[in-house]
């Protein structure tokens, strides 16, 4: 970055804490979405704060974002406080207002800054080591969801339109097959067949939800392990980045955890003979979702979670091939084929997953 970023940043900074009191900023982080910086204080006695410059060309709506950020961060808090059980033990993240009293800051050239408190000592995985880390993330997006199962979906606002409905995503594949390169389409001509075969069986869950057969929920929508901070024991403390927690379905959380947390694989491995889902990641994973969601699901939410797996690793296949058929114009790509690679591994783990379906819903039913 060079001195005009920092120049902003620490500007920005000095709208959450005095500037006399700004010891550091510096950045922090490797996140893909905002631009993040440890500010540290010049007294020991005031916290840490993480400052992000905010991605608006990702997130349209600052505002949705930061009010539903304070209320549900609020709503958690409150629970876990005065709770010796659910929660119990977790921590839970802490949006800052401006000196002023904003929720969050607009500098001159129109970025936008928001600040949370630093939750020192806590360790992240890019991807999971071992069984035990997997039980714990899913204890923890288990217990995120349980406690937020009374705060009413109307209530928290739409971050990002349409982010995981596959009627949506279906519609711009189809519009890409009849719009996109040519020669994109005769190439991909066999990974096209075997989405459009899928099609049905993938929206059977959505179908559900819309007779009203699942319950609208609040979720996260972003279940990555790395959206989990753990202790050096390994031992879950809180679930951060909550900017697409929004109104959506048990399977959106379930699904793509499953898809990420059990990959062998990379999301776009080259080799494919390196892909598969780990069935003992998605027993752990299972066990300590349900666990700690337990008796909160219906009965039918639990039936279909094992087929949200395949969904979602379903859908994120169609949005690479998606982008490959229309030009490579949403993901940021590293070579001309990269989404194809994508495609690719995501339908090898759709396959695997495939496979192992019957024992997926074995396991489920044990720990229902």
């Amino acid at each position: 970055m060079n001195d005009a970023g920092f120049m902003q940043a620490r500007t920005a900074a000095g709208q959450f804490l005095q500037a006399g009191e700004i010891q550091s900023v510096k950045p922090i982080g490797s996140g893909h979405i905002h631009q993040t910086f440890l500010v540290s204080p010049v007294s020991d006695k005031k916290h840490k704060l993480v400052l992000q410059k905010f991605n608006t060309y990702v997130f349209r709506d600052p505002d949705a974002v930061m009010q539903n950020l304070f209320l549900i961060t609020s709503h958690i808090r409150k629970k876990v406080e005065n709770s010796r059980g659910e929660g119990a033990g977790m921590l839970v993240l802490e949006p800052v207002k401006t000196l002023t009293g904003e929720n969050y800051f607009v500098d001159a050239e129109g970025s936008v800054w928001r600040c949370l408190l630093y939750i020192p000592d806590t360790v992240s995985y890019d991807r999971a080591p071992d069984a035990a880390v997997v039980y714990e993330g899913g204890k923890a997006f288990g217990t995120f969801i349980r406690l937020l199962s009374d705060l009413p979906a109307e209530n928290v606002k739409i971050t990002i339109p349409e982010f995981h409905n596959l009627d949506f995503r279906l519609e711009q594949f189809h519009q890409a097959i009849r719009d996109g390169l040519k020669d994109r389409r005769e190439e991909t001509s066999s990974e096209i067949e075997m989405i459009l075969e899928r099609e049905e069986q993938m929206k059977l869950i959505r179908k559900l939800a819309q007779r009203g057969l699942i319950p609208l929920r609040v979720v996260h929508h972003d279940t990555k392990i790395n959206n989990v901070l753990f202790s050096a024991r390994k031992k879950a403390l809180c679930v951060i980045d909550l900017d697409t927690v929004m109104p959506g379905f048990v399977h959106d959380d379930f699904g793509d955890a499953i898809r990420t947390f059990t990959n062998t694989g990379e999301e776009d491995d080259p080799d494919l003979s390196h892909i598969s889902m780990d069935l003992s990641f998605f027993e752990a994973f299972a066990e300590g979702f349900l666990g700690a969601a337990g008796d909160m699901l219906t009965p039918l939410e639990k039936e279909y979670l094992p087929l949200s797996a395949l969904v979602m690793t379903y859908m994120q296949t169609i949005r690479f091939l998606t982008d490959y058929l229309n030009g490579d114009t949403y993901y940021k790509i590293h070579h001309p084929k990269h989404n194809l690679q994508r495609t690719k591994a995501q339908m090898q783990l759709l396959l695997s997953m495939e496979q192992q379906l019957p024992a997926m819903q074995e396991i489920v039913k044990r720990f229902s």
